[in-house]
């Protein structure tokens, strides 16, 4: 039985993107399919560098990680903008205990990231959904000086929007995308998932 984690992301400069391609890498390390897809910018003009997600996507997944940078400490619009479409899968309960977590990527250490990332868990908990984080058993979250934290991963890009992740951002990345595909392993095997 297959396995679909679908890790869902909107990226303005590209942060976002690396941190979705890397969770996708351990949600593929767990044995789950990972189909990265992104949420098209009111922008049209910019070039996505993954297919754009589509609902049915999201109906069919067992398991989401869902990222966004961070606007003035929630969500971007877009990204709120997607989630504003989904009352169908909200009404039939189609999300309803699959697992789920959150990613997302600030300009300065102190821009918001937790906020951000606690105020992007709430459409996924109005949806039923399993929230997990990254646990203080993975070493990096104890030492890293940039991104990473409790509640999903996360990356300082600093003002001039560097996309590199950082050794510890990457490592807790993989981490939290090989946690997400073994609960969503888990939870499909034990048929909690619809």
């Amino acid at each position: 039985m297959t396995c679909s984690v679908l890790v869902l992301y909107y990226s303005r400069h590209g942060s976002v993107a690396a941190l979705a391609e890397k969770i996708a890498s351990g949600i593929q390390q767990a044995g789950a399919e990972a189909k990265v897809r992104c949420i098209a910018g009111f922008d049209k003009t910019s070039v996505p560098k993954h297919p754009v997600a589509e609902l049915a996507e999201l109906r069919e997944c067992d398991g989401l990680a869902f990222g966004s940078p961070v606007r003035f400490g929630n969500m971007a619009a877009e990204a709120k903008a997607f989630w504003d479409s989904t009352s169908s899968c909200w009404l039939k309960g189609e999300l309803i205990n699959k697992a789920a977590g959150v990613f997302t990527s600030s300009g300065s250490l102190h821009g918001g990231n937790e906020a951000n990332l606690l105020s992007m868990m709430l459409p996924l908990l109005h949806h039923g959904m399993v929230l997990m984080g990254v646990p203080y058993s993975e070493p990096e979250l104890h030492k890293t000086q940039s991104g990473g934290t409790p509640y999903g991963p996360s990356h300082v890009s600093g003002l001039n929007h560097d996309t590199q992740l950082s050794v510890d951002e990457q490592r807790l990345a993989l981490a939290f995308g090989k946690r997400l595909g073994q609960l969503s392993i888990a939870l499909k095997n034990k048929g909690f998932t619809s």
